[in-house]
């Protein structure tokens, strides 16, 4: 019996074979798969996400302390962390400020150096501004009351005079004879200044007459420094009385006052340079040991 060409199991216009589809069930099953990979993927990737969120939140939490906020000191190259307010050090090499020259002609403690017509008179001629003076000749006592004359000596005498030095210098028919007496303190030295007189005996020698300003009118002057005071006498060589008008013993007076001062000044200078060169070295030995 013949059914034609469909038979009773064909459905409308499908195949007559009831065998499954084993290609079409492979790729579905692959693409199956594909999809449950790639969600592990993503939801693995999403988890390491919040992980690293957790542990930067709590890195930010802990940096501050109690202060909040503050970020930590930068590790060193030991893995430890610098102090920010670690300094170097260095040993004291402080230097107190310098001597005052002014003290050291004060103070017979301090004012020690040789003191002789060679160190307060070291130069062989006067020189002040412009004008230059031969050094005559130069003498010093500790009797002052020697190198004195008329009022001087009772005032060097209860004043208590130590030593009195004397240098004249003469050029151009003029001479002036410098006198510097010492004293225990400034105010010695200042109370027979402020008495005013002047009267030096006068040293002659080098040319210089032994009668010069002996009997005829000379210019005298007399000052004071520290513990030193000094004197000045100046005339002709040629025994003419110094007159108010006349300029060449009126300078030369003037000239070798301002030379007894600037010498006076330079010995406290110089002895006050010492002593700073002394501090020193004894600043750099201190600092030396510490270091």
């Amino acid at each position: 019996m013949s059914f034609g060409q469909g038979g009773p199991f064909d459905g409308p216009g499908g195949s007559s074979s009831s065998t499954p589809d084993w290609g079409a069930l492979a790729e579905e099953s692959e693409a199956q798969a594909r999809r449950k990979r790639w969600l592990w993927i993503g939801g693995g990737a999403l988890a390491t996400l919040a992980v690293a969120g957790i542990v930067t939140a709590a890195v930010l939490s802990s940096g501050g302390g109690s202060g909040g906020g503050g970020a930590t000191a930068a590790p060193t190259a030991s893995g430890q962390a610098a102090a920010p307010d670690d300094k170097p050090s260095f040993p004291d090499v402080s230097v107190p400020p310098p001597p005052n020259p002014q003290d050291y002609i004060s103070d017979p403690k301090k004012d020690t150096a040789p003191l002789t017509p060679a160190t307060l008179f070291p130069q062989k001629s006067m020189v002040v501004g412009e004008h230059t003076y031969p050094r005559t000749s130069t003498a010093t006592t500790k009797d002052c009351t020697a190198a004195a004359q008329g009022a001087l000596v009772s005032s060097l005498s209860h004043n208590g005079c130590k030593q009195l030095l004397r240098a004249t210098y003469s050029k151009g028919g003029v001479a002036v004879t410098i006198g510097v007496a010492v004293f225990d303190s400034p105010a010695r030295a200042a109370k027979v200044m402020n008495e005013g007189k002047p009267n030096l005996m006068p040293l002659p020698g080098g040319g210089v007459p032994a009668d010069f300003c002996q009997g005829t009118k000379c210019r005298m002057a007399t000052n004071a420094t520290g513990r030193y005071a000094y004197f000045t006498i100046a005339g002709y060589l040629n025994g003419k009385d110094v007159t108010g008008s006349e300029t060449k013993a009126q300078q030369i007076a003037r000239d070798g006052g301002a030379y007894a001062f600037a010498q006076i000044t330079q010995r406290g200078k110089d002895q006050a340079a010492k002593a700073a060169e002394r501090q020193l070295k004894e600043a750099q030995r201190k600092a030396g040991r510490a270091s």
